[in-house]
């Protein structure tokens, strides 16, 4: 399929698929693997056999060129009627995990690592948070020494989605011990299975049946063709992929709000109170205005965006591109506060049962500060949006 030939069809296609894989095969589960913390691993087969996990990537390593309004199709879809959160986060951590590999690895480490990921056969995950450092990834303090063939990694990550699990994890290093600055940093692919790492999975308030791990590198040896890119160039790669998982992030972040207008809105119309039905209040019928309202200009706001990452748009050094970013950046908080409203005003209108596990909007409700912490934290995104339009 070509990325510029998507239709209408094609979209409601996507949409429909992702309602009736929900239905069937996530819904009938997932306040149990919400208890369990975690999901069954013959999920990311599933989610492969179906196409979505190859969404985006490059045919030669098994995945289907797609644009965003293709794949945000798929992101909206699957947050509407799924409702988690942390289903999505680890199902898909392949999409901030990968995307480094594709553009700067090797032609052998791109076939080692991307297709058996897309096939989901294996997991990928990205590290680049510590302990110390949260958002001020030019700071991290993770080693990896050359010695000889290898580098040899020391250094701890945390809050890595699919920590636990992943095989790949596509890590955040300074190969440049006497940089203490971004141009130190580099991107090194280590495997899972190596000797001297070692992961905690981690409690959260939300996303549950995601693992979420902390990892230490105790010595861990990787092989010297595992660098993505060049050695110093990891900061930029960093910074390039946030942008993509900014912008997935805001799709996410629409469903969610639309899948808590979806609730309440059913809500409302079955509940009785005072001898009618709760959507005859006007207080109740404004909420719901107030939520829709939300949802479409989010909605409005993510299409421009998108469609101008499909026609090139992609955060160059120019003038268009660095305000690309800003939008990109400015999106992403609007959508996560839609977010925050949508559940809020969702909780309110299901009032007691709002309360309760099993509902949506609680879901979503415990789920909003990650959303909107994650991929850059709302005072970050203002930060950085106002030095792109150079204000």
């Amino acid at each position: 399929m070509s990325e510029l030939d998507i239709r209408a069809e094609d979209i409601a296609a996507v949409e429909d698929g992702v309602r009736r894989f929900v239905q069937t095969e996530v819904k009938p589960h997932l306040e149990v693997w919400e208890e369990a913390g975690e999901f069954p691993l013959s999920l990311y087969q599933r989610a492969a056999d179906l196409g979505w996990l190859a969404m985006g990537y490059p045919e030669q390593f098994g995945g289907t060129p797609a644009p965003w309004s293709l794949r945000n199709a798929m992101t909206i879809a699957l947050a509407r009627y799924g409702g988690s959160g942390g289903l999505m986060a680890s199902l898909f951590s392949h999409n901030i995990g990968l995307p480094p590999v594709v553009r700067h690895g090797s032609a052998t480490l791109q076939q080692q690592v991307i297709p058996d990921v897309l096939a989901g056969k294996k997991i990928s995950a990205l590290a680049i948070t510590e302990p110390g450092g949260g958002t001020d990834v030019s700071a991290l303090k993770t080693t990896a020494r050359r010695e000889g063939g290898e580098y040899v990694v020391d250094g701890e990550k945390v809050f890595i989605t699919s920590g636990v699990r992943a095989d790949w994890l596509t890590v955040a290093v300074r190969t440049d011990l006497q940089n203490k600055g971004p141009m130190g940093i580099s991107m090194l692919m280590v495997p899972g299975d190596s000797v001297g790492l070692s992961r905690s999975p981690l409690k959260k308030m939300g996303w549950l049946c995601s693992d979420t791990a902390q990892i230490r590198f105790d010595g861990v040896r990787v092989p010297v063709g595992n660098l993505v890119g060049e050695e110093g160039s990891g900061f930029k790669i960093i910074l390039t992929n946030f942008n993509g998982e900014r912008l997935s992030m805001a799709a996410m972040a629409l469903g969610f709000a639309e899948c808590c207008y979806d609730e309440a809105l059913a809500w409302a119309q079955q509940r009785k109170t005072f001898g009618t039905a709760l959507v005859d209040h006007q207080v109740i019928r404004h909420k719901l205005m107030d939520m829709k309202m939300r949802i479409e200009s989010t909605r409005a706001w993510l299409n421009a965006v998108s469609a101008r990452a499909d026609a090139g748009d992609r955060g160059d050094k120019s003038a268009k591109g660095a305000e690309w970013v800003a939008q990109v950046c400015l999106l992403k908080n609007h959508a996560t506060q839609t977010m925050q409203f949508c559940a809020d005003q969702g909780v309110q209108i299901l009032g007691g049962m709002g309360f309760m596990r099993g509902t949506a909007s609680e879901r979503i409700y415990r789920e909003v500060k990650v959303m909107m912490i994650g991929g850059g934290a709302e005072e970050i995104m203002k930060e950085l949006a106002s030095r792109q339009l150079g204000i």
